[in-house]
């Protein structure tokens, strides 16, 4: 694989364009940082106060648009006024060319890339190519949120490639790549998605191979720490990795990494690798996508798809190990999140529903008990979303933004609007952070003042 920084300036690839109408460990960040996938601590939470609680009839303010970000999924991280995501930029396509619904998934004849902003210009500061970009029938694109922590950034291509780049320049500093260095492989044939964990001194992901199921490298060098083999048991799902992130849980007092693999969702022991537990019975054999949610020593896990469901789990020390008891489990057709993620606030889950639905759903997190159920909703698709001032951001896979209440009292619609120039699936989670709505739309980033 080829890695370098881009050599030449190109309207393109770096140009940027901008419109503008007037944390990892050992790091400490400013409130209005947005280090990595889903936040501070990854659980899709903002700490953001005086926010707009109702939307004008056309949405809140559009205060910023920045092009030059490719193609993906990807989400964005905000660290001292730099914007960080990933993209595929491909060659133009003939005069009359349409793509070929009969296209394979793989790699497709572009170029995948982390890249930086800076928030006030718009300017593209850098790019650094991660791989071969990726191409399925009708889309194409990167997955992963970049990890920035401190003046490092990681980021994991489509194609497993796993990269340590300098955050001012875009320089790699070391690499690795999963299915060469660990045997790694996915699920199924949707290219690696998953955002790494810094935890100390330590970088934390995915590989998803047979000895090798989660690894824990040294985060300045590259250098394994360990391998874990997981030992998940059960017939449901595949084996490799899923698509989701990994979180951090002390719970029954022993810290550990929690995911959702191939065949489930998994606890390993942080400081060896050693498996601790597993749970098979949420997991789908197309894809088990959602990050998992943790609280003292419960564990939240869901998938989508027809073999999914939802469970709450609760740890609990079995001898020397550690034990994963199912408190409560809910079949597919009753609950389920396809992949927009799920915030606990409180005593209760708050979502989109359903695989393909995003139907906005309340429920009772120790019980599984639907408190609300919205219905339809204002948009179409699933639902990414994110939590920021008592109100939950809906963005539907349609481009409809909506703006919900977090209350166990009832469902309450605070406005809606649409991304312009949406390429459906629109799917990247939204942030919220510094008073302002990130959306990103594949190649454009709009920026929206939801200030009061």
């Amino acid at each position: 694989m080829r890695l370098r920084i881009a050599a030449a300036v190109s309207c393109l690839a770096l140009a940027g364009g901008w419109l503008s109408a007037a944390a990892p460990s050992n790091v400490t960040l400013p409130a209005s940082a947005w280090p990595q996938w889903r936040g501070p601590n990854r659980d899709a939470i903002s700490s953001d106060v005086g926010l707009l609680q109702q939307w004008p009839e056309d949405g809140p303010k559009l205060a910023a648009k920045i092009t030059g970000f490719g193609g993906g999924f990807s989400s964005v991280a905000l660290v001292d006024g730099k914007i960080y995501s990933m993209g595929d930029i491909l060659p133009p396509k003939p005069a009359g060319a349409e793509a070929d619904p009969k296209k394979k998934n793989g790699p497709s004849t572009g170029e995948q890339y982390v890249m930086a902003f800076d928030e006030a210009t718009g300017k593209k500061l850098w790019q650094t190519q991660i791989g071969p970009s990726f191409e399925q029938t009708g889309y194409h694109g990167s997955r992963c949120t970049p990890t920035v922590d401190g003046d490092r950034i990681y980021a994991l291509g489509t194609n497993g490639d796993f990269l340590c780049l300098e955050a001012a320049t875009g320089k790699t500093l070391w690499s690795k790549n999963f299915a060469k260095d660990f045997g790694g492989k996915m699920m199924s044939g949707w290219a690696y998605s998953e955002s790494p964990l810094i935890d100390g001194n330590k970088v934390v992901c995915t590989p998803g191979g047979d000895d090798a199921g989660i690894v824990a490298l040294d985060k300045m060098t590259g250098k394994e720490i360990w391998r874990s083999m997981l030992g998940l048991e059960g017939e449901n799902g595949k084996p490799g990795a899923g698509y989701a992130s990994i979180v951090i849980s002390n719970g029954a007092g022993v810290k550990q990494y929690v995911t959702i693999v191939g065949r489930g969702c998994v606890g390993v022991d942080a400081e060896t690798g050693k498996y601790l537990w597993g749970y098979n019975k949420i997991a789908n054999p197309t894809a088990n996508i959602p990050t998992p949610i943790v609280r003292d020593d419960y564990v939240f896990c869901t998938t989508g798809y027809g073999g999914g469901g939802a469970a709450l789990l609760k740890l609990s020390k079995d001898g020397a190990g550690v034990k994963a008891d199912e408190v409560w489990y809910t079949p597919a057709k009753d609950f389920q999140n396809h992949h927009g993620g799920v915030v606990l606030l409180g005593d209760y889950l708050y979502c989109g529903n359903g695989h393909n639905k995003g139907f906005p759903i309340c429920v009772e997190f120790l019980t599984g008990k639907t408190v609300w159920d919205g219905g339809r909703g204002p948009g179409s698709g699933s639902a990414a979303i994110v939590y920021a001032d008592g109100q939950v951001y809906f963005r539907y896979q349609d481009g409809t933004v909506a703006l919900i209440e977090a209350s166990p009292n009832g469902y309450k619609l605070g406005g809606t609007f649409k991304i312009p120039e949406c390429e459906n699936p629109s799917w990247p989670h939204p942030v919220v952070v510094g008073g302002k709505l990130y959306l990103r739309e594949q190649d454009n980033l709009f920026v929206y003042d939801v200030k009061k």
